[in-house]
């Protein structure tokens, strides 16, 4: 598990100018408790490493007098952050406590006085009471990306108690008035610029955040955060751009995002909501692209089905077909002619979309001629859902509507085809749409971060993602 990478949901991503956002995100109580958890075994480790010098000196203890000492060789053999805590400052950022926290140290000791005596032995040592403070802050870095730093941060040893194995009882007299207070001096001044370290570290992992993701060959999302966290004594919102984007080419849809707000939910660590822009954004984007467009033939029908993409089935219904191109196979082009728009009501997702149809005759030697052009109005309902670290979704027809744009083979009755271009729609256009939506675009992300107990709701004009998270790696 990364011992940093939570902090990385403290500030998500970086500043850049105000607006309202396409997707906002809700870090709660439940969120905060678990980062202390990785946060505190980091530290813990981290302080594990701390070097204790040696100590020696001259000094005179009764009954004996001027008494040379040296403590070597000092380790520590454990260590423990029983209790800590870290808290929202609203507006400000977060503070670290760490309480009644001990540590045990073992090492050697050696002394000699009166001129030509000399003893040694082994000690542990119990240091107890030791308590930290720090502010954690959170800004942009140079790229854009969110860095930790530690400030404010004051340690304080408290008590320190010793054992040594051998040796006379006044060497607790020299312990106890001239080493205890360097020994709890030289600890003292190593813990804050490991906390510091600690917080520090944090930083290489914040450098994964998604801020632009790659969806496909096509489009890539955008992540950044259009205003400063909101911070209260419960939770920490962000405020992310959540905008899809052709590749290389950011152009702004015709459409903004309007205002919405999450609810006030605590049971999940994380909770993103996704406003409807984001997704229209993305229909933005592929309608730009080209994307939105496929050409049919009869391959793709289904071989037991007795409406073929050819001119025997559709001279049925237009006689002038079969008469002009008899037994010729035909090629359909199904496309948008504008973004399709996505509808968010509680537990219902709809998109409609505007498109045309072009029928084509193929030739002998492979020429298209075209047949006519319809316009279609189209609607369809999304399933969507969650898988990794990604939104994906499935669509199911419900219904079409077809007029007559152009005809090179005289007039009919577009009603006449409703049943072959429904039947084509859900066998051979719904399920590449399907195959394309299960392959998902990513959510904001960081490291290896992975999303479990995941429920998804639709709410209006947005939906609702409550998730908790785990890290590995």
């Amino acid at each position: 598990m990364s011992p940093c990478c939570w902090l990385a949901l403290l500030a998500l991503v970086p500043f850049a100018l105000a607006t309202n956002p396409g997707v906002k995100v809700k870090l709660t109580e439940k969120g905060i408790e678990y980062g202390k958890q990785i946060g505190m075994a980091s530290l813990q480790q981290k302080l594990k490493t701390m070097k204790v010098p040696d100590l020696s000196g001259t000094e005179r203890v009764a009954p004996i007098g001027k008494v040379k000492y040296s403590l070597t060789g000092i380790t520590i053999v454990n260590l423990g952050l029983p209790y800590s805590a870290l808290a929202l400052v609203p507006d400000t950022g977060i503070s670290l406590s760490i309480t009644n926290a001990f540590i045990s140290l073992h090492g050697n000791w050696k002394i000699r006085y009166l001129s030509f005596i000399k003893d040694s032995g082994s000690f542990d040592l119990e240091v107890n009471g030791l308590t930290v403070t720090d502010s954690i802050t959170i800004k942009s870095d140079e790229t854009g990306r969110p860095t930790v730093s530690s400030v404010n941060c004051v340690a304080n040893v408290g008590s320190a108690s010793i054992k040594f194995h051998g040796g006379a009882s006044w060497l607790y007299n020299l312990f106890s008035v001239y080493v205890d207070k360097a020994l709890r001096s030289a600890l003292q001044k190593q813990i804050c610029p490991l906390v510091a370290d600690t917080i520090t570290d944090m930083n290489p992992h914040l450098k994964t955040l998604n801020v632009l993701a790659k969806v496909d060959k096509y489009a890539e999302v955008e992540y950044s955060m259009v205003t400063s966290p909101t911070i209260s004594n419960a939770s920490i919102d962000f405020s992310l751009k959540g905008e899809f984007y052709n590749i290389g080419k950011h152009q702004e849809p015709p459409f903004s995002p309007t205002p919405f707000s999450l609810p006030h939910q605590v049971n999940n660590m994380l909770y993103i909501g996704m406003s409807a822009f984001t997704t229209n954004s993305a229909g933005f984007v592929y309608n730009n692209a080209g994307a939105l467009s496929l050409y049919i033939t009869d391959d793709m029908i289904p071989p037991s089905s007795p409406i073929r993409l050819n001119t025997r089935t559709f001279g049925a219904f237009i006689p002038e077909i079969a008469k002009r191109f008899p037994s010729m196979m035909m090629k359909l082009l199904v496309k948008t002619v504008k973004e399709p728009t996505i509808f968010f009501e509680p537990n219902n997702v709809t998109v409609q979309a505007s498109g045309s149809v072009t029928a084509y005759a193929i030739q002998p030697n492979t020429t298209l001629s075209p047949l006519f052009v319809l316009n279609m109005e189209g609607s369809v309902s999304a399933r969507l859902y969650v898988t990794g670290v990604k939104l994906a979704g499935a669509v199911t027809l419900n219904k079409i509507e077809m007029t007559l744009e152009t005809s090179y083979v005289g007039q009919f009755q577009v009603r006449s085809l409703d049943n072959i271009f429904l039947m084509v729609l859900k066998v051979a256009v719904i399920p590449k749409v399907n195959a394309r939506l299960e392959k998902g675009f990513p959510l904001p992300s960081i490291g290896k971060m992975n999303l479990v107990n995941t429920q998804l709701q639709v709410l209006k004009d947005y939906m609702l993602i409550g998730t908790d998270v785990q890290f590995t790696g």
